[in-house]
């Protein structure tokens, strides 16, 4: 059964200097809280794993929080680019970036490879491409030894911490997931650790179509923190905040407004419910 404490103490006990972390939601239930409680208690060379790396880990680069980034694509969605992961890695600012790069397929595969012990996982080479180059372990090719299709082996990818919002979770401490899944539960079963945060504690909960239960045994740690996917949405809870994706271009343009802004609403800001109220969002 997983402990229930605040944010700032599941991030203390749980999110260590030079941690593999991956914080996964797919265009919604995006842990924008917990990545800011890891801003606020200035982790450092952590390797960021994520397979759309947007908002939250251009603030974590840009505040000098990661040594790595993992990923498979990365970018504003429907905006354009994150200007604090381009100046990391064009101009090293605030400090070096290093780049392991993949497919989504081939996330996919690695982190599936991790949830089930496997050394690597595979997937079909239908042509070779730079991705092997830029990766820190690169994919190997290799011939099916039944039938000699050419694969690649992708290594399996184990964060020390996956962490997760979601909607619901019950006095038990099982989780439950709305709307798209993405690699929910994949992440967290490969990770060493998970921290979950939470729109509401329920007392039973109820799953239904194209939802996922994560039992209360994957969970280490569990934090109730309404509104904690914002700027992105919580299926049946509140919807994307756009505007801020627009507004994010201009902030994150340059170094100094940037600084300005995680100064105002992260740094300076006790909690996630504070920093909601001075963007004028209802929790």
């Amino acid at each position: 059964m997983p402990q229930f404490m605040t944010l700032a103490e599941a991030v203390e006990a749980n999110i260590r200097d030079g941690d593999a972390v991956a914080m996964e939601g797919f265009t919604h239930l995006i842990p924008h809280a917990a990545g800011h409680e890891v801003i606020r208690q200035r982790r450092k060379r952590l390797t960021l794993i994520r397979m759309t790396p947007d908002l939250i880990y251009d603030q974590l680069i840009g505040m000098g929080c990661a040594a790595r980034l993992t990923f498979s694509w990365g970018g504003n969605p429907g905006v354009g680019s994150l200007h604090r992961l381009r100046d990391a890695v064009e101009r090293q600012w605030p400090c070096p970036l290093a780049l392991s790069e993949f497919t989504h397929a081939e996330m996919a595969v690695a982190y599936q490879a991790g949830a089930s012990g496997l050394p690597c996982g595979l997937v079909g080479q239908h042509a070779v491409t730079d991705l092997a180059r830029v990766a820190a372990v690169g994919v190997k090719a290799l011939r099916c030894p039944f039938t000699g299709a050419a694969l690649a082996a992708v290594p399996a990818i184990r964060p020390d911490v996956t962490v997760l919002h979601a909607q619901q979770i019950d006095a038990a401490g099982n989780v439950l997931i709305r709307g798209i899944i993405g690699a929910a539960k994949e992440a967290a079963l490969a990770a060493r650790r998970v921290l979950v945060t939470v729109e509401e504690q329920v007392a039973k909960l109820s799953a239904d179509t194209n939802a996922l239960v994560l039992p209360a045994f994957v969970i280490t740690a569990a934090s109730i923190v309404p509104g904690g996917a914002h700027p992105s949405y919580a299926q049946g809870y509140y919807q994307r905040d756009n505007a801020f994706y627009l507004a994010w271009d201009e902030i994150s343009r340059q170094r100094e407004t940037f600084a300005a802004w995680m100064e105002r609403h992260v740094l300076a800001v006790r909690d996630h419910a504070q920093l909601l109220r001075s963007l004028g969002v209802a929790a």
